[in-house]
């Protein structure tokens, strides 16, 4: 049986990785720790790793993963940024959940641009005071209007098809269109200038960090509303504020930011927020900061751990592992997986 360290474990995770290790024959040691270049050790006398998109991969961790003689690092998430993989190839396999539900980052980015719009979350507040006035709950048809989406992979796609479904006109920019779709896309400076809305569904690599920064917000509609469920780096946070606090930005909608690693998925009811931007955003009228729950519904996460745990059966298994990613298939394009169908 194959021993697999867990890091950044919590409860919600539990339940779906109990419910299914035993069908895979794999033993799982639970950490609360995040995985880091100190933590990296809990992994010891373990054959495989599980992480998440807050855990920080750098060239420590995998160095004593390495050392460790761990050879597969199985992040239970979509989004790798967090990895170095130059430091990780040809020592530690790398795999991901390319998909566990598009539905559910979709539908919670459609969630907070309505709760913004219609004041859902004033008027929640509100009313349980009994005040059932409507002043300052004005908001606006989304028939009609024009949403940008940035990034038309599943998610954007999904995100697509509940915006056309209101009655909205749909402009899109991604490098690598999707066929088919009925999408029309244009540049992204098109988009800024012409969107009532804009939602960010790419991933975050050297090309997309900061893509909404002073720049392009200067660009954009006066009174635009900004929906970020993807990578909280996409945009420049103090650029952001500013641009709300001059009304250039009317709302946002943030289920991610940039410095949230030591922040999101904890409890920091009692403590003082030390990230001033942050804690300025969350106490704006016209902005929902969510906790990075966007792919937080049963089925994702049951997809998560099936998928995830299918990677490490497949790995242990000496089969292909058609969810690895690796340093030259994110750098150079020219990764083969010659190697048994695998990135070396």
């Amino acid at each position: 049986m194959k021993t697999i360290a867990f890091f950044d474990a919590k409860p919600y995770d539990r339940i779906w990785f109990d419910r299914f290790k035993d069908e895979y024959g794999f033993e799982i040691r639970y950490f609360e720790n995040k995985l880091n270049g100190d933590t990296a050790l809990l992994a010891r006398g373990c054959d495989g790793v599980v992480a998440f998109v807050n855990d920080i991969i750098d060239e420590a961790a995998i160095r004593t993963l390495y050392e460790s003689n761990v050879g597969i690092l199985a992040l239970r998430s979509a989004g790798y940024n967090n990895v170095d993989f130059k430091a990780a190839y040809a020592k530690v396999h790398v795999v991901r959940v390319p998909a566990y539900s598009p539905y559910a980052v979709a539908e919670h980015a459609t969630a907070l641009l309505l709760s913004l719009n219609r004041k859902i979350h004033k008027a929640y507040n509100r009313t349980r005071d009994g005040n059932f006035s409507l002043n300052g709950l004005l908001g606006f048809d989304l028939h009609g209007k024009t949403a940008g989406i940035i990034g038309t992979g599943k998610i954007g796609q999904v995100f697509f098809d509940i915006c056309r479904g209101f009655g909205m006109k749909v402009l899109a920019s991604d490098p690598y269109p999707a066929q088919g779709k009925g999408i029309e896309y244009v540049t992204l400076d098109e988009l800024y200038r012409n969107a009532d809305i804009i939602s960010l569904h790419c991933p975050l690599t050297k090309e997309t960090h900061h893509i909404i920064n002073r720049d392009t917000l200067k660009v954009m509609k006066d009174g635009v509303i900004l929906i970020n469920t993807s990578r909280g780096a996409l945009i420049d946070s103090r650029a952001l504020l500013d641009a709300i606090k001059s009304k250039k930005v009317a709302a946002a909608g943030l289920d991610v930011y940039e410095e949230e690693s030591e922040l999101f998925f904890e409890d920091l009811s009692n403590t003082v927020i030390q990230d001033d931007i942050l804690a300025r955003l969350v106490s704006l009228p016209n902005v929902i900061v969510t906790s990075h729950q966007g792919f937080f519904t049963e089925e994702a996460l049951r997809n998560i751990a099936r998928t995830t745990l299918e990677n490490l059966k497949a790995y242990f298994g000496g089969d292909p592992l058609s969810n690895e990613i690796c340093y030259q298939c994110l750098k150079t394009g020219t990764c083969d997986k010659s190697h048994k169908n695998r990135c070396f």
